[in-house]
């Protein structure tokens, strides 16, 4: 459903959340090797971030990135808007253009309710949360 792009932001910024807990700045390297993330296109995608005011950066050989937004305001669909937009939540389930409430497609309706039901898990869940269920073992995430 989401973009390369967007799980890669939200891979990535669950990651700074993880790390900048010590209020360090946490590099883009660091973060490209930990995550597997082609590092050119992190860097594109984490400035996406910044110039949303999501995340800070500093530059030079002790910058990096930290959180602008406390992760206990920051839900995940406030990341998935940043990269891939609201449109993705109106797209056809099976890919068709003309794909409405008036003329559905054979799975307009049940795909219509896991959007919402998508929808509301990226409201509700803040980045804090996640990184909490990760400390406490409650899921994994490469972190380390």
């Amino acid at each position: 459903m989401f973009s390369k792009s967007c799980q890669y932001a939200l891979q990535s910024i669950l990651y700074i959340v993880l790390h900048n807990k010590d209020a360090r700045l946490v590099g883009l390297n660091e973060i490209s090797e930990s995550q597997k993330i082609p590092r050119h296109f992190l860097s594109k995608i984490l400035q996406q971030l910044v110039k949303a005011k999501v995340l800070n950066s500093a530059k030079g050989p002790n910058g990096g990135f930290s959180m602008n937004k406390s992760p206990e305001k920051l839900n995940l669909m406030t990341v998935v808007k940043i990269v891939d937009g609201f449109e993705i939540f109106d797209r056809c389930g099976i890919g068709l253009k003309t794909c409405s409430d008036k003329n559905p497609c054979p799975i307009h309706f049940n795909y219509k309710e896991v959007k919402q039901r998508i929808k509301d898990l990226l409201s509700e869940k803040t980045l804090s949360e996640l990184g909490e269920d990760v400390l406490k073992g409650k899921s994994i995430v490469s972190y380390r």
